[in-house]
């Protein structure tokens, strides 16, 4: 408490504890700690295939000329929907990971509404992956995911797309957001990124978080060029007009030569909104 006007006052904080506290803690709350630092572990397990035993080990990353990594159910359902083919794509990685949001689904085959967060290879071009992730990824295990991920990937020749959606209210404008034509598509890249930008780019004094916002710094650190597509909607769950909201991407370099016949597009979107709704009656 301060004793008079202007005097500064060192506020306390549980960032540093001195060696009185340190003191304090017993051997129970060390092993506990450590346990649930042992639990909030990042796993990224790999299988490259029989073909390329040794890729994907730390000391000899795997080539990789384009990784999109979409975050969050609809970003997912968009690369489930218009990219993703089970004839033409392979599950290469899987990401465990459990924190107090979520815990991720043990298989590969998962639904709309499960958390989880797979790799999947274009076997037409081994370069080219692809990352689902439907799963939060908390502050404290954002650099695990980031080290464990690219640090098996080289960063010669890369290029990244990350997909993702965020609620309109925390869009920043002098308009009205309620006159906003929801869901709408704003971009940010690194300073690397030369293609074309398919919509407008975020301004100022906007912000993105949590996993896109940390996988946009880290390819601005390591200068790889990528770009962020953020979709702005009033729906916060798995929504058909949300995921379409996507769609001008198809006609961008990194997608066009991915797009799958589009006729079934409709109809696999579909099929995933009523496993989801089916899903969720469940908990009704």
């Amino acid at each position: 408490m301060a004793t008079f006007f202007g005097e500064v006052v060192v506020a306390p904080s549980r960032a540093g504890v001195d060696d009185d506290e340190a003191a304090e803690e017993t051997l129970e709350d060390r092993e506990i700690r450590r346990e649930l630092e042992k639990k909030r572990e990042v796993d990224v397990q790999w299988s490259w295939g029989a073909g390329a035993p040794a890729q994907g080990a730390a000391d000899e990353p795997v080539s990789c000329s384009k990784l999109v990594v979409a975050v969050g159910h609809n970003a997912a359902a968009f690369l489930s929907s218009f990219i993703l083919d089970s004839v033409c794509w392979e599950v290469v990685g899987v990401v465990k990971l459990w924190n107090e949001w979520c815990r991720t689904s043990n298989t590969t085959n998962v639904l709309p509404t499960d958390s989880f967060c797979l790799f999947y290879r274009l076997i037409s071009d081994p370069t080219v992956l692809l990352c689902q992730c439907s799963c939060y990824v908390a502050e404290d295990q954002q650099f695990q995911w980031l080290e464990k991920v690219f640090g098996c990937i080289r960063k010669e020749g890369l290029q990244v797309t990350i997909l993702s959606t965020c609620p309109v209210a925390e869009y920043k404008t002098q308009e009205s957001t309620l006159t906003l034509p929801s869901p709408f598509l704003k971009a940010l890249k690194t300073k690397e990124f030369r293609e074309p930008v398919c919509c407008p780019l975020l301004e100022q004094p906007n912000i993105v978080r949590d996993l896109p916002a940390a996988v946009l710094s880290y390819c601005q650190v390591w200068q790889i060029p990528a770009i962020l597509y953020q979709c702005y909607t009033d729906v916060i769950k798995l929504d058909t007009v949300t995921v379409e909201a996507f769609k001008p991407l198809l006609s961008s370099g990194i997608f066009k030569s991915l797009v799958k016949d589009t006729s079934e597009s409709t109809k696999i979107l579909k099929k995933l909104l009523t496993t989801n709704e089916t899903h969720s009656n469940i908990y009704i």
